[in-house]
């Protein structure tokens, strides 16, 4: 996933499972407290949806290579 030349990658160093969460605030540029607020909120609210699209993500997208910079 490559927008405006940003690539999402899953955030080992700021994750709480398996770095989805994390990794996806980044991309977005928001606080990772909304975005693991909003997939709680939808996994309560939802159904099971939510959790297999975080595994599936865990397994596709790749992990933050070591240096990366965040850009704006």
């Amino acid at each position: 996933m490559n927008v405006s030349g940003r690539k999402l990658y899953l955030d080992k160093g700021s994750a709480k499972l398996l770095g989805v969460c994390a990794g996806l605030a980044e991309f977005l540029g928001v606080d990772t407290l909304w975005v693991r607020l909003a997939f709680v909120a939808a996994t309560l609210f939802g159904s099971g949806l939510p959790l297999l699209a975080y595994l599936v993500v865990a397994m596709v997208v790749e992990a933050k290579p070591a240096g990366t910079a965040v850009q704006p």
